[in-house]
């Protein structure tokens, strides 16, 4: 299994290069942020925009994969988030990965003056968004009217660097958003209720197509970084479920959930990964 660390967009920039490099350095697989406008309890507090942040952090880093966790078409489209994704692969030397998500019913769905969808509603907008970005990453020119988008020859030059394009990763907790995940994604991406992420993985099974399974972890009861051993614990529970990679938030002082000691980022890097790689 990879493991990956979530970064917030809220630090000061020195900070935040540092603590990456350093994520980097420890063996860490992958490197994410959220990609909101605001977000909840940081709503008043600094905080940047996604992907600039994860433009910095490419240039200050060499090995470790990027993402978004995750885009939203709340206040997104596909096709400028499409040319960005494509741009920040080539400064990266493709270590992309674009997650995107349905959008949530919080600040960023109200900001530019729209309605508050319904889960179906958001739920259509997903398959519809992920399948234009799908064609925009593969094709150099895109056309396409849909329900929602419409895209009059858009032009994707010179392409991704990771070909066919670069890796999409879907977030996903419901039958219909799980068939967007099966019919577009490279990876799927979950978190919340086990028993829910064990119906949508059978379902993930049942496709038998090969899709990466990410778990966003530590968001609920889950506290992975409270040991090694329940961090170990973790691990073993969702990769007999056939999860690929599992991120974790990076502990923050203040902060009312992720309040774990920051040394436990170290203890696992150097207690748990080298047994991860061998495995």
């Amino acid at each position: 299994m990879r493991i990956g660390v979530l970064l917030l967009p809220t630090d000061p920039w020195p900070q935040s290069v540092a603590l990456a490099q350093r994520i980097e350095e420890m063996g860490y697989d992958h490197l994410w942020t959220y990609d909101h406008l605001s977000w909840r309890r940081y709503r008043e507090q600094a905080w940047h925009a996604a992907i600039p942040w994860l433009t910095g952090i490419a240039a200050k880093t060499s090995r470790i994969r990027l993402g978004t966790m995750v885009s939203s078409p709340n206040f997104r489209h596909p096709v400028t988030l499409a040319k960005e994704a494509m741009t920040l692969d080539h400064i990266s030397d493709g270590r992309l990965t674009l997650g995107i998500g349905a959008g949530g019913i919080g600040f960023d769905a109200t900001v530019l003056g729209g309605a508050v969808l319904t889960p179906g509603e958001r739920a259509g907008r997903l398959d519809e968004f992920v399948g234009a970005v799908d064609q925009l990453l593969r094709e150099p020119a895109t056309s396409l009217r849909g329900d929602r988008y419409t895209i009059d020859e858009a032009r994707m030059i010179p392409g991704c660097v990771q070909q066919p394009r670069l890796p999409l990763a879907v977030a996903a907790g419901g039958p219909r958003t799980m068939k967007t995940v099966i019919e577009y994604a490279d990876a799927w991406i979950t978190e919340g209720d086990p028993d829910k992420i064990r119906a949508n993985a059978a379902r993930l099974d049942e496709s038998r197509r090969r899709i990466d399974r990410i778990l966003l972890s530590d968001n609920g009861a889950d506290r992975p970084l409270a040991s090694v051993d329940a961090f170990v614990d973790l691990v073993g529970r969702y990769q007999e479920l056939g999860f690929t990679d599992l991120v974790f938030h990076h502990p923050r002082p203040g902060d009312p959930v992720w309040t774990d000691d920051p040394a436990m980022v170290e203890r696992i890097a150097t207690e748990v990964l080298p047994k991860l790689r061998v495995g």
